[in-house]
């Protein structure tokens, strides 16, 4: 049983090759087939096309014979409408009666016809005898005299004497009241008393009227029906034109007793269908499938080929770019398991591809204290939340249990068909961002604790000044109380005297005590920890220091508190310094000789909120002389200033911390004169609140 296996395995092998080597050998007939085939289907293309453009000429010449009968009965129908009128005309004529009955048969007529503009009575002279004009619309000749457009009826009168009968006149333009005007024609009648001419009746047509009165309801409601000249000038039409479809035109002559008219009549009909039979379309739709065929078959090697080179190009490309970014790649299914990283997430984490596919919450990578907070925000996440474009923080964990920041990106994952496969994720380790923020609010930190010091060392005299004075009354009452346990006096007044001094140095000491700690705790450094405070303590805070240049430059300060106000999530330290800061520079700016009422107000009150924001506003106005325009351009620059031995950092520090609070400092006039700043300061109720998803 082997052996006949083996035997008919080499056998096959043998006829496969040969099966090969005679497709190897008839590869330069397949191409000479290959080009008689495409003789033969470009032989049978022109046949095709041959036979479709007959039937579709076939087709046109019908639809242009109808169009030609059409016109012909068109012309036949005018002819015995106008017979009729000649009738009608006629029939008045000849009735016997009297000269009201015959103008009340006109009337009559006139009513009927809406074509019949006028008709008129005239001698044999041509003068007017008598008119009726039609009671259907304003009389004809109102805006033009009729002696104007005596010279076609004259002709057509003559005419008329001669063939001693009816007689149509030429077409002329007759304006009319409304502005407009129309194409009249003129039918005159010679008028026989015992073989004599006693005059002529006279008939006037409107062309347009006489179109869609004896047209307009049988061929002009498919097609444009005109009256024309020879050269084409339309003088009358009716119908709708049917625009985007294929025109045919047919014309016949109208010949009327001394007048001849074109009528025209213009057809939209559809274009010829490009199969106008059973056997055209089965014969096209056979040359069709055979030119397929030999087409897909000539293609599609090349097709495979060149579909191969291109999808290997684009995997090596997708390759190249996945490994040389440094950004990190995830993508996720609906389930919330992981279907792909790239090489920079695996690097990041420190976890291989292999290990990291197909995994599902909780992640290798997430730090163990954080698992069920971050599964609880994945099930958010994969319930539909999208999440903000603008991405968020979170936290990692690598393989060796070191934490680290990152920030992700994710959007929604769309397949092929349009339908959300999952999520795709981009990771940034934001390690060395937040290791140069900290080394940045930490110098921060350090100039601002230099602006602090300046600022005492600059306040030095007055605190100077202001504990000599405790410092003398103690000196005093120590010396007193010597000098009366030197000398004691008669009774117990020695040591009530001494008791009193006592106190007295008690009271001094502790006024420069508040003076000393109110110094220490502006110049101290704290931690950078925002807490509720109430706008009281913070003015409450800086009152010492206030009151201290106060007094020596003579400045009345005020403090305005709007009722219920809520406290302010702030850095205490920092607004402190801020409120310092702008108060000594409104009092500075009053320490002039020109300025009188010396005033500085502190005001808080609410500022402009919403339902998501509540904000309060603190304002330090003075009453100096204001800030040159100037100035003001660079009045927030780093270490500019106007003052002498000023170091020029403590307005730009004043707007960073403001504005790292989420706020805004700016300046005005203050009215009637000074300056005022106002800076606003955030509310519990305003702190966001923000859940995000790792």
């Amino acid at each position: 049983m082997t052996n006949t296996l083996t035997t008919w395995r080499l056998h096959w092998q043998r006829r496969l090759q040969g099966w090969h080597r005679t497709l190897d050998d008839l590869l330069p007939w397949r191409a000479d087939r290959l080009a008689l085939w495409l003789a033969l289907i470009g032989l049978v293309l022109v046949l095709l096309g041959t036979l479709v453009w007959l039937a579709g000429r076939y087709e046109a010449s019908q639809v242009q014979a109808e169009l030609e009968r059409d016109t012909q009965d068109a012309v036949s129908d005018l002819r015995t409408a106008l017979a009729r009128d000649v009738q009608a005309l006629q029939g008045v004529q000849s009735t016997p009666a009297s000269e009201r009955s015959r103008q009340e048969a006109l009337q009559a007529l006139l009513r009927d016809k809406r074509e019949w503009l006028r008709v008129e009575q005239r001698d044999p002279q041509w003068q007017l005898l008598d008119a009726e004009d039609s009671p259907l619309r304003a009389p004809t000749f109102n805006r033009t005299s009729r002696d104007e457009n005596l010279n076609e009826m004259v002709r057509s009168c003559l005419r008329a004497r001669q063939f001693n009968g009816p007689a149509y006149s030429g077409s002329y333009y007759l304006p009319m009241s409304d502005g407009l005007g129309m194409e009249v024609m003129e039918l005159c009648m010679p008028q026989m008393a015992n073989g004599h001419l006693s005059g002529y009746l006279v008939l006037v047509y409107s062309l347009q009227e006489l179109l869609v009165e004896r047209l307009g309801h049988t061929f002009a409601r498919r097609n444009m029906v005109s009256f024309t000249e020879a050269d084409g000038t339309r003088l009358a039409m009716a119908g709708t034109d049917r625009r985007g479809q294929r025109l045919f035109t047919a014309q016949q002559l109208l010949d009327l007793p001394g007048n001849t008219l074109v009528l025209r009549m213009d057809g939209r009909r559809s274009a010829p269908d490009l199969f106008p039979n059973v056997l055209t379309a089965l014969v096209t739709a056979m040359s069709i499938a055979l030119i397929t065929v030999v087409v897909l078959l000539v293609r599609d090697s090349r097709r495979r080929l060149k579909a191969e080179r291109e999808l290997a190009d684009a995997l090596a490309f997708r390759k190249a770019m996945e490994n040389s970014l440094v950004t990190g790649l995830r993508a996720r299914d609906r389930e919330g398991r992981i279907t792909y990283v790239n090489p920079a997430f695996c690097e990041m984490v420190g976890f291989e591809a292999s290990e990291l596919i197909g995994q599902s919450a909780p992640m290798p990578y997430w730090p163990p204290e954080m698992v069920c907070e971050y599964q609880q925000r994945q099930a958010i996440r994969l319930a539909g939340n999208t999440p903000p474009r603008e991405g968020y923080e979170s936290v990692f964990m690598r393989k060796d249990g070191t934490h680290f920041p990152v920030l992700i990106i994710e959007a929604p994952l769309i397949g092929a068909h349009g339908e959300q496969a999952g999520w795709m994720s981009a990771i940034l380790d934001i390690s060395e961002q937040r290791r140069v923020e900290e080394l940045s609010r930490a110098s921060q930190e350090r100039l601002q604790a230099t602006a602090r010091l300046a600022t005492v060392g600059e306040m030095a005299s007055l605190l100077s000044h202001e504990l000599n004075q405790p410092l003398a009354a103690i000196a005093s009452y120590a010396n007193g109380s010597l000098n009366l346990l030197d000398t004691p006096g008669p009774g117990g007044e020695t040591l009530s005297d001494v008791h009193m001094a006592l106190r007295r140095i008690a009271e001094q000491a502790g006024r420069a005590g508040r003076v000393i700690n109110s110094v220490h705790d502006f110049v101290r450094r704290r931690d950078q920890a925002r807490e509720s405070v109430a706008p009281q303590v913070l003015l409450d805070a800086i009152a010492p220091l206030v009151s201290l240049q106060a007094r020596k430059l003579g400045v009345q300060v005020r403090t305005e508190l709007a009722p219920d106000l809520p406290p302010v999530v702030c850095d205490r330290t920092m607004v402190e310094q801020v409120l310092l800061n702008l108060a000594r520079n409104g009092m500075q700016a009053m320490d002039r000789p020109e300025c009188r009422q010396r005033l500085l107000v502190l005001q808080v009150r609410r500022a402009a909120s919403n339902a998501q924001q509540s904000w309060l506003e603190f304002s330090v106005a003075d009453q100096g002389s204001g800030i040159d325009p100037a100035v003001a351009e660079q009045l927030f620059t780093p270490f500019f200033t106007t003052k002498a031995e000023g170091m020029g950092l403590g307005l730009s520090l004043c707007r960073t911390v403001i504005e790292q609070h989420g706020g805004h400092l700016e300046h005005g006039p203050n009215r009637p004169a000074g300056t005022i700043f106002r800076f606003n300061l955030p509310t519990p109720s305003s702190r966001p609140n923000a859940c995000v998803a790792a």
